[in-house]
């Protein structure tokens, strides 16, 4: 049995184990005898015997989901002589994977002649560890509902109970959340720090040249490779913080302007969902839309304002493209900030002679200002953290230029393609992607701090 089905019959099991608690409940209330004598009420006691049979039997469910395959790939290495004597990490996983794929059915051919062999191991081993987690499990379960039940009395605390396994609950996911932070960051770090010695640090963030593509042979050309991240950063900014920005801010700016100063009530409540539909559109729809519309466009601009080595791909059409989807950030916020704004000043402005123009421009975005500034940077941080736009509309080349027809690439788009394909983690052409994985971390979360420092000075002001 799948471990999704064993989960759908666990939350059975527990829909059955809540009926059974939420009856005893019933039956407490109808043979009190005195008035307060019943403590909870009865879907707190069926709540109580279900949650304490579904998690211990979830919580096995789910250790048995990420680490299962570990165990059965265990017992495939144990039944090889001397465990496959694989010489690296790559050549072992992708004997498993091959292993896996034929077990599963989804492989026919046969690189490794020892694979069928092991397949018919993989199969036995996870057919016999499935049903051990299943009757694991079940075990657990009803063990936990027998002793939630046995502990049901008319006077027992049962939404205490629940409710300090709710608590507990939340601060476990809390604390996931926060060791998965955590683990993101010592992970990026850990590999950063094993691609700086192989690189320079100071190479990496001053260099002028990003040639990645090392070599096999120490005598062919380029096989140090060139580890200079400037132009990736330049790019970065170039399309996220300056291009995009140019085209966000302004008609994200004005039409949270004209919908709430301008605006009648009836097109305000069907104009602004429209305009925040525009965040829910995939990036790689907006990456369709740059590389087959947009970028011809710019392309024939180019050429027709003498630029003869525009590009198919520029930081021009990305930009412009990825301007418009941050739009709504810029909007949104925009928005909030000047509905927020007291309307006293408002009405003493107009009633000062000022008009409204002159009211909106000199009271109430000076007022709100903390608050556009704000959504400005968090769309400055959505915008470099952009990747499929890149890709798909500016290209791969690490060119250091203020040309916005010509090719450029970012940080994300080289991460990209440092990662995609079989990569060998000891090189520090794939260790240098994690280098720019922190690199951008760091800038975007010194952004969101800055734009939460801004927003919270924002809300402070007139509450």
């Amino acid at each position: 049995m799948a471990t999704g089905w064993l989960f759908l019959a666990a939350v059975l099991l527990a829909a059955m184990a809540w009926s059974y608690g939420r009856a005893r409940g019933f039956a407490f209330e109808a043979a009190r005898t005195r008035s307060g004598e019943v403590h909870s009420r009865p879907a707190y006691h069926g709540a109580y015997v279900a949650l304490l049979g579904f998690l211990p039997a979830a919580a096995l469910l789910a250790f048995w989901g990420i680490f299962g395959e570990r165990f059965v790939a265990d017992a495939v290495l144990s039944s090889l002589p001397d465990r496959g004597g694989f010489d690296s990490d790559l050549a072992r996983t992708t004997f498993l994977t091959e292993v896996e794929e034929l077990a599963g059915g989804s492989r026919t051919s046969v690189f490794d002649s020892r694979a069928p062999a092991a397949a018919a191991v993989w199969q036995a081993a996870e057919t016999r560890y499935r049903w051990l987690v299943t009757a694991a499990a079940l075990a657990l379960f009803l063990a936990g509902a027998l002793f939630a039940a046995s502990r049901l009395r008319p006077g027992f605390r049962a939404r205490t109970a629940v409710e300090r396994i709710v608590i507990a609950i939340l601060v476990l996911a809390s604390l996931i959340a926060i060791l998965t932070t955590f683990g993101i960051v010592l992970s990026l770090l850990f590999e950063t720090l094993r691609f700086f010695g192989k690189v320079s640090p100071a190479e990496f963030l001053f260099g002028l040249n990003w040639s990645p593509q090392t070599a096999i042979r120490a005598d062919q050309i380029g096989s140090t490779g060139a580890f200079g991240a400037v132009p990736l950063f330049w790019g970065t900014i170039f399309i996220g913080a300056i291009i995009a920005m140019l085209v966000a801010i302004p008609l994200g700016l004005m039409s949270a302007i004209y919908l709430t100063q301008y605006a009648p009530a009836g097109f305000r409540r069907w104009a602004k969902p429209i305009l925040e539909v525009l965040a829910g559109v995939p990036t790689v729809v907006y990456g369709f839309f740059a590389a087959l519309t947009v970028a011809p466009l710019v392309r024939q601009l180019g050429l027709s304002l003498g630029i003869a080595d525009a590009s198919a791909e520029s930081a021009l059409a990305a930009g412009l493209v990825m301007g418009i989807m941050i739009i709504p950030f810029v909007s949104s916020m925009a928005d909030d900030a000047l509905t927020a704004v007291p309307n006293a000043m408002r009405d003493g402005s107009l009633a000062m002679g000022a008009t409204i123009s002159e009211t909106i421009g000199r009271v109430l975005i000076p007022a709100a200002l903390p608050g556009i500034v704000g959504g400005i940077m968090l769309a400055v941080s959505r915008a470099i953290g952009e990747t499929m736009i890149v890709v798909m509309a500016a290209g791969l080349a690490a060119n250091l230029t203020a040309n916005p027809f010509k090719s450029v690439t970012t940080v994300t788009a080289q991460i990209v393609a440092l990662l995609t394909g079989d990569q060998e983690f000891d090189s520090a052409k794939t260790l240098s992607a994690f280098a720019l994985g922190l690199v951008l971390f760091l800038v975007t979360l010194a952004l969101n701090i800055y734009a939460l420092a801004i927003v919270k000075r924002y809300r402070e002001a007139y509450e």
